[in-house]
């Protein structure tokens, strides 16, 4: 058993150095990291123990082909800009959230087929623990303060529990939206039926919030693009 535990903890920490890694590559040319866009967006991706590999996998699939859809393109295209900035992180409990993709600039069909692709490929990149949605809107929260200058700041954070570490989520969610974050959420309905009311009611907020349900895991990559589509195009649009 203990020889098991060292392997499994020597693969994760070699998962976190090749992530680490890859936050290291600079950023494709020309796109200056302080340039002004439209919108930055914080992908928050939940990682606790109610996902299995099978479901983080589907997550990763449904936001990367969803950057790689004329839909998305699009819309980022009737940005006054028509740029916008996006970083990912994976968390689990109050103890566990990491960066896996730095601030990248989303200019064109080119740059968001490039971004799918690495999400397409991301691995889990942190140990599974509990559900702490409020250490999750913190650590993004922080993420924030070094994003390219934009007109809107959302953090957009998917679970399919409800916070059970760290600081009382609802605080944490009046904090943010008094600093000028809008928090929208995409609840997966598996194994809380009412989710989507307790991020209504705890989690979202801010001027356009909403929540997004999904019925399962399977239904994700659907409930993230129609997600992706209203932050991109901004609150006017329902």
């Amino acid at each position: 058993m203990a020889a098991g535990r060292g392997l499994r903890s020597f693969a994760c920490w070699l998962v976190s150095l090749v992530v680490a890694l890859g936050l290291l590559l600079p950023l494709p040319a020309g796109r200056a990291q302080n340039e002004e866009v439209d919108l930055a967006l914080v992908l928050a991706v939940d990682c606790s123990f109610s996902v299995d590999a099978r479901e983080f996998a589907l997550q990763m699939e449904g936001l990367g082909r969803a950057f790689m859809t004329s839909e998305v393109k699009e819309a980022i295209a009737q940005g006054t800009r028509q740029r916008i900035a996006v970083a990912v992180v994976q968390w689990s409990d109050d103890r566990n959230q990491t960066a896996v993709m730095p601030w990248t600039v989303i200019a064109g069909g080119a740059d968001a087929d490039a971004f799918g692709m690495r999400l397409l490929n991301m691995p889990r990149a942190l140990s599974e623990g509990g559900t702490s949605i409020s250490a999750a809107l913190l650590f993004s929260a922080t993420l924030l303060r070094s994003a390219p200058p934009a007109e809107r700041l959302v953090i957009d954070v998917s679970a399919d529990g409800r916070n059970n570490s760290g600081p009382q989520v609802a605080e944490v969610r009046d904090r943010l939206v008094a600093a000028g974050i809008t928090i929208n959420g995409l609840t997966i309905l598996n194994e809380w039926p009412t989710l989507d009311s307790y991020f209504e009611n705890n989690v979202a907020g801010g001027p356009g919030h909403f929540v997004v349900p999904a019925a399962d895991y399977d239904a994700y990559g659907e409930a993230i693009l129609r997600k992706l589509l209203r932050e991109i195009v901004g609150p006017s649009v329902t």
